[in-house]
């Protein structure tokens, strides 16, 4: 009898579209796997529904706030089933920038420099001096990332508009010049790294996920020992902020002076066949449906009020 799964996607955040296409993509090549796939667009109801079908393996294919911040990792655990990704304390530490970066400092792992600020503050004057890069704190995909050019007046107005969704912590952060790695890390071993060559003005949501919005060279032609230390960062911040399973950690790299620094890690990255963490997987050997079902093989048990993951007993 195969093994049921539940396929969490869609959910409420603005990355919505991005991980209904994760959501297909991963339920088609469980399905192809063997596995019984039920697929669930979740919402504030995703614990009943859980309850409903009862599944033996959860794959959460969800992106953004919500889906990947803590809050539906904190629904998983006590549900009690084994959960794909990192846990609730991984999952809310690497989507909160600000904090997430003073842990990578902290072992060393070098990140552009930041001010954590409200977002009327950071409206009213530049509070670090352009050019700078001025983020949510708490979004993914560069979602509401807004770029301040040398030279520039003011501030973004539209961080003090009434028509700013995405909360009131904004990431003020050195703007690194130069070029776009990423590097997917799955379980204990860094893939490869790639350079994005976005067709936009910066690597922004559009780049991402448009058709033509960007190129991926894989191998990235660099040094080799610029690919090393890019490699071995992305593995050190992987167990810095205590991921599982799969996660992708995006830098920048600054040619002419010789800069490497991380940007963030992303603990549930795009999971499509062309995206870049099954790009990467591909690229060292493991197609896309293996590496689908390793990650549902491999998810993470959930620890009962004792401390132990259900599998230990009493």
């Amino acid at each position: 009898m195969s093994r049921h799964i539940a396929v969490l996607l869609g959910g409420p955040s603005p990355e919505r579209e991005v991980s209904l296409s994760t959501g297909k993509a991963c339920a088609d090549a469980l399905r192809a796997k063997g596995w019984q796939v039920s697929e669930i667009d979740a919402g504030r109801d995703l614990a009943s529904r859980l309850s409903d079908i009862n599944p033996d393996v959860i794959f959460n294919a969800l992106h953004g706030a919500w889906g990947e911040d803590g809050t539906v990792q904190g629904i998983l655990e006590t549900f009690g089933k084994p959960y794909t990704h990192s846990g609730v304390a991984a999952s809310a530490l690497a989507m909160d920038k600000h904090r997430a970066k003073a842990v990578l400092e902290s072992v060393g792992i070098a990140c552009p420099k930041s001010v954590l600020a409200n977002r009327f503050d950071a409206a009213k004057t530049h509070l670090l001096p352009p050019p700078y890069v001025a983020k949510p704190n708490a979004q993914g995909s560069s979602v509401g990332v807004l770029i301040v050019k040398e030279g520039a007046n003011r501030p973004p107005a539209i961080l003090a508009s009434d028509d700013w969704p995405y909360g009131d912590e904004i990431l003020i952060e050195e703007y690194i010049p130069g070029r776009e790695l990423t590097v997917a890390v799955l379980g204990d071993r860094a893939l490869a790294v790639t350079e994005i060559c976005p067709n936009t003005a910066f690597y922004d949501y559009e780049a991402k996920y448009a058709d033509g919005g960007s190129v991926h060279a894989i191998p990235a032609d660099i040094p080799t020992n610029l690919e090393k230390a890019a490699l071995e960062q992305a593995l050190g911040a992987h167990k810095a902020l205590d991921c599982r399973g799969l996660t992708r950690a995006d830098f920048r790299y600054d040619e002419k002076n010789n800069i490497l620094r991380l940007l963030e890690i992303n603990t549930q990255p795009g999971m499509t066949a062309t995206s870049l963490a099954p790009e990467q997987a591909n690229h060292v050997g493991i197609v896309f449906n293996d590496l689908v079902e390793w990650m549902a093989e491999n998810a993470h048990v959930p620890c009962d009020t004792a401390g132990k993951t259900k599998d230990q007993g009493a």
